[in-house]
C-alpha cells in the first residue's frame, strides 16, 4: 500500500513545514533515559518526557513522572507448554533475583522459582498465577506469570485486569494455538498493550515466519519482527536487532554474556528486507513515521524505536522478539524491549466508577497525589491468614502499614496489618506502597474484586470478568471424621477461585463442585488430599446444561389460598420472551404495568419470585437463561395479598408460561484443536463426527495436521485416551469453552427422560 502511494504523496509532504522541536521528539527514543535519575540530578525532566505526557489527564505531577516512567507492570501469558515459566526463570536470573537456573518439572529436585506448588513441579504446568518483581538496568518490573491451560483461565483474566502491558509467548513450532487466541481476546478486552516473544527457536521444525503469518491471520494483529535469528534450530547462536542493525551472540554457561558481533554477510540482504517490512507495518499506523517513509527519508534506530513505542501504546502494533529461553538466547534483548516499548503506569488510561454519581465512568490518573484507589484482584488463604494481592491505581502519598482504609464494597474500615511484596511464594515485608505498585496485604478479610480507598473517595474499580463453570462433580469425604477439613478446603478454594463453585444437590444431598474442566477439578481434589489430608469419593463428571425458551408465551396466573384466617391472593399477567443472543444479562425483569393493578410494594416480590423460578427449569432442573419476563397486569386483594402471595404467584406464573414457550436444553460446546500426524487425519475426523462434532477447518503443519472442531462437552469425556489409541500415542489436543448451544431433539428427549426417572426414584 505504501509503495503505491509514496510517489503521489511526496510533493504534498515536501510542501509541509516541519517543526524541528517536534521532530526531535521522534528522534529521541522514549524509555531509554531514566527520568527519576535526571530529576534527582538536575531538578528538571527532559523536554521529550514533558511532551510525551502532555496529553495525560490533569493530576500527574513531575514527581509522578519521575517515580513511574521506569516502572513496568507486566504479565507473561501463552498457550500451555510455550515456555512462559522457563522465560520468567531466565528473567529472574539475568536481573539478579535468583542466582541459579532451575528447570520446570523439578527434575533437579528444586523446580522453577515461579512454580512453588508441588503439583506444579510434578505436572510441569502452572496452576496459579505467581507474582514477583525485579530490576533490569534502571527499570523496576513487576511480573505475573500466568497459567497456560484453559482450565485456569481466570488466573490470566484477573492478572491482565491489573497489568499495564504483557508479553505474549508463542512456540516457534506450535505457533498460534487455541489458548493463544483466548489470551489475545483477554488482552483486547482490557486494552493491554503487548509485545510477542517467539520462543523455542532451538527446536526442530522452528519457523518464526510461519508464527508471524499466523499472528496476522488468526489473531488479526498488525505485527512484525524486530529481530531475526542467527543460525537455525540447534545451531541458533544469536540475534540481529533490526531497529539498530546490530547483531549479538549470547555466550557463557547461562548466556549471560552478550557479545556484539558484525552482522553475518549472508544475512545482510534479509536484514534490510525485514527492516523495510517492519517500517512498512509501523508506518501504516504511525503518522510521523509514515511521513518519513513516504518522503523516502532515512529512518534511524531512534526514530523507528519511538514510532514502535507510540504504535504499541495505541494498541495498533505488536513488535515481535525471538529467542530460546531454555537455551538462554534473546531474553536480555526482550527485557530491553519491555522497557523501550511497553507502557509505564502513566501511559495507561484506567477507569473507575464514581458511586456518588450513579456509577459514572471516571478517568483515574495514576498519581501519587490523587485519592487512594486500589483493587484486590487475587486472594490466597494461608496458614497465617488471608493474603490479598492488590494493584494500587492512585494514592495520596502512600499506603503504609497501620493505615486505615475503606473497603468500598461493604463500607467497612480496615487497618493495614502487614504489607508485602511477593517473590513467588516468598514474602518480603515493606513499610509502604504507592500508585503503580502491585503488592499484597496480610490478614485482611475481603473478596476478589473489592476496591480499597480512603474515607473521602467514592470511586470503585470495575469488576473482573468471570466465566461460568462448565463441568461438575459430586464429591464427599471417604471418612466422616474428615468432614471438618473437607468444609475448610471447599471454603478456601471458593474464596480463592471465582470459577470454582460449590453447591448442595437438594434432591440427593450430595456436595457438587463445578469448575472449568476435568483438570481444574482434578487439581482441587488432589489439593484436598495433600493440603488437608482429605480422601474424596468422586462421582462421574456432569456437564452443566442450561435451559432457555425459543418463542414468546403469555401467562395469566391466579394464586389463591384460603385456610382460615388471612389467606393468600395474587394474580399476575404478562409474557416471557427470548433475549437477544448478545444481550449482556441472562435474565431480565420488566414491570410493564400501567397504574397500580399490582401495588408497587409487591413488585420486588414478583421479581424475586421470577428470579427464583429461573434457577431450575422444568425440563431437567438446570438454570434457565436468555429470558425476559414482562408483567403487564394483575390483581391484588385488600386483605389477603402479601409479598409471599405475589412471590408464589410469580413462581407458578413462570412455570405456566415456560411450558408454552417451547423450552429447549443448551449444552456447552467446546472449541477443540487436535494435532496429530497426517496419516491419522481420516480416523480423527471420523471420531469427531461420531461425537456429534462439527469440523471447522484443518491445516497442514509439516508432517502434522491441525484439526479445529466444535464438539459437545458431554461427548469429550475420555477423549485423551481415545485419541492416544487412534494415533499410537502421537496425537494431542486442547479444548476451551465456546458457547452453550441447543441440543438435538433426541438428546433432549433422553435427558428429559433421565431427569424424570431420577426424580421419580427420589420421591419413592
Amino acid at each position: 500500500m505504501w509503495r503505491a502511494t509514496r510517489g503521489a504523496l511526496r510533493p504534498l509532504f515536501s510542501a509541509l513545514s516541519c517543526d524541528a522541536a517536534a521532530m526531535s521528539l521522534a528522534a529521541e527514543p522514549c524509555g531509554r533515559s531514566t527520568a527519576a535519575g535526571l530529576l534527582a540530578r538536575t531538578g528538571e525532566l527532559p523536554t521529550t518526557w514533558k511532551r510525551l505526557y502532555a496529553a495525560l489527564p490533569a493530576g500527574i505531577t513531575e514527581e509522578d513522572m519521575a517515580a513511574l516512567t521506569d516502572v513496568r507492570n507486566i504479565g507473561i501469558s501463552a498457550h500451555i507448554d510455550s515456555g512462559k515459566t522457563t522465560l520468567t526463570e531466565r528473567i529472574l536470573f539475568y536481573t539478579g533475583r535468583i542466582h541459579a537456573i532451575h528447570e520446570v518439572r523439578g527434575k533437579d529436585g528444586v523446580g522453577a522459582k515461579m512454580d512453588s506448588m508441588d503439583l506444579e513441579r510434578e505436572k510441569g504446568i502452572t496452576i496459579q498465577s505467581a507474582a514477583t518483581f525485579c530490576r533490569w538496568k534502571q527499570t523496576h518490573i513487576n511480573i505475573i506469570d500466568t497459567p497456560g491451560h484453559v482450565d485456569f483461565t481466570i488466573e490470566v483474566e484477573r492478572a491482565l485486569r491489573v497489568l499495564d502491558g504483557a508479553i505474549l509467548v508463542l512456540c516457534s513450532v506450535g505457533g498460534v494455538q487455541s489458548q493463544s487466541i483466548t489470551v489475545d481476546r483477554q488482552m483486547r478486552r482490557y486494552d493491554v498493550p503487548r509485545v510477542a516473544f517467539i520462543n523455542k527457536l532451538d527446536r526442530a521444525g522452528a519457523d518464526p515466519w510461519k508464527v508471524i503469518r499466523q499472528m496476522r491471520e488468526k489473531l488479526r494483529l498488525n505485527a512484525a519482527a524486530l529481530q531475526i535469528p542467527i543460525g537455525h534450530e540447534d545451531s541458533l547462536r544469536g540475534l540481529v536487532d533490526l531497529v539498530e542493525r546490530r547483531a549479538f551472540h549470547f555466550e557463557g554457561s547461562s548466556g549471560e554474556q552478550i557479545v556484539e558481533v558484525p552482522i553475518p554477510a549472508d544475512l545482510q540482504a534479509e536484514v534490510e528486507a525485514k527492516r523495510a517490512e517492519l517500517i512498512e507495518h509501523v508506518a501504516e499506523v504511525d503518522e510521523e513515521l509514515a511521513e518519513q517513509f513516504v518522503l523516502e527519508e532515512p529512518i534511524d534506530g531512534d526514530m523507528l524505536a519511538a514510532a514502535v513505542r507510540r504504535s504499541v501504546l495505541s494498541l495498533k502494533f505488536v513488535p515481535i522478539f525471538m529467542g530460546s529461553a531454555f537455551k538462554n538466547r534473546g531474553v536480555q534483548l526482550l527485557l530491553d524491549g519491555v522497557h523501550d516499548y511497553l507502557p509505564s503506569p502513566l501511559d495507561v488510561n484506567n477507569f473507575a466508577l464514581d458511586l456518588g454519581k450513579a456509577e459514572e465512568k471516571t478517568l483515574l490518573p495514576c498519581s501519587r497525589s490523587g485519592p487512594l484507589v486500589a483493587l484486590a484482584f487475587k486472594l490466597e488463604e494461608g496458614r497465617f491468614g488471608q493474603l490479598t494481592y492488590m494493584r494500587i491505581y492512585s494514592g495520596k502519598g502512600t499506603v503504609r502499614k497501620g493505615d486505615s482504609i475503606i473497603n468500598q464494597t461493604n463500607g467497612k474500615r480496615i487497618k493495614v496489618p502487614r504489607l508485602v511484596r511477593m517473590h513467588s511464594d516468598e514474602l518480603e515485608d515493606i513499610q509502604e506502597a504507592s500508585a503503580g505498585d502491585i503488592v499484597a496485604m496480610f490478614g485482611v478479610e475481603c473478596a476478589s474484586g473489592d476496591t480499597f480507598c480512603d474515607a473521602n473517595t467514592t470511586l470503585a474499580m470495575t469488576s473482573i470478568s468471570v466465566p461460568e463453570p462448565v463441568m461438575s462433580l459430586a464429591v464427599a469425604p471417604k471418612a466422616r471424621d474428615q468432614s471438618a477439613n473437607f468444609s475448610k478446603a471447599l471454603n478456601r478454594f471458593t474464596k480463592e477461585d471465582p470459577t470454582f463453585k460449590v453447591a448442595m444437590d437438594p434432591e440427593s444431598g450430595q456436595t457438587i463442585v463445578s469448575g472449568m474442566g476435568e483438570l481444574h477439578l482434578e487439581i482441587y481434589i488432589e489439593r484436598m488430599k495433600r493440603e488437608y489430608k482429605v480422601e474424596c469419593e468422586v462421582g462421574k463428571p456432569r456437564v452443566n446444561f442450561r435451559e432457555t425458551i425459543t418463542r414468546r408465551a403469555e401467562f395469566d396466573y391466579l394464586h389463591k389460598k384460603q385456610s382460615g384466617g388471612q389467606g393468600q391472593y395474587g394474580r399476575i399477567t404478562g409474557y416471557l420472551e427470548p433475549l437477544p443472543e448478545d444481550h449482556p444479562t441472562k435474565f431480565e425483569f420488566e414491570n410493564g404495568i400501567v397504574g397500580n393493578a399490582i401495588p408497587p410494594t409487591y413488585i420486588p416480590a414478583c421479581e424475586k419470585g421470577f428470579r427464583e423460578a429461573v434457577n431450575a427449569g422444568a425440563l431437567i432442573g438446570h438454570p434457565v437463561e436468555g429470558v425476559r419476563v414482562v408483567i403487564t397486569d394483575g390483581a391484588a386483594h385488600a386483605v389477603d395479598s402479601s409479598e409471599l402471595a405475589f412471590k408464589l404467584a410469580s413462581l407458578f406464573a413462570f412455570k405456566q408460561g415456560y411450558e408454552r414457550a417451547a423450552p429447549t436444553i443448551l449444552e456447552p460446546i467446546m472449541n477443540v484443536e487436535i494435532t496429530a500426524p497426517s496419516e491419522f487425519q481420516g480416523n480423527i475426523i471420523g471420531d469427531v463426527n461420531r461425537r456429534k462434532g462439527i469440523i471447522q477447518g484443518s491445516e497442514q503443519e509439516g508432517d502434522d495436521v491441525v484439526i479445529n472442531a466444535h464438539v459437545p462437552l458431554n461427548e469429550m469425556f475420555g477423549y485423551s485416551t481415545g485419541l492416544r489409541s487412534m494415533t499410537q500415542g502421537k496425537g494431542e489436543f486442547t479444548m476451551e469453552y465456546q458457547a452453550h448451544m441447543p441440543v438435538t431433539a433426541d438428546v433432549q428427549a433422553e435427558l428429559t427422560s433421565q431427569y424424570r426417572t431420577a426424580r421419580a426414584a427420589g420421591n419413592k
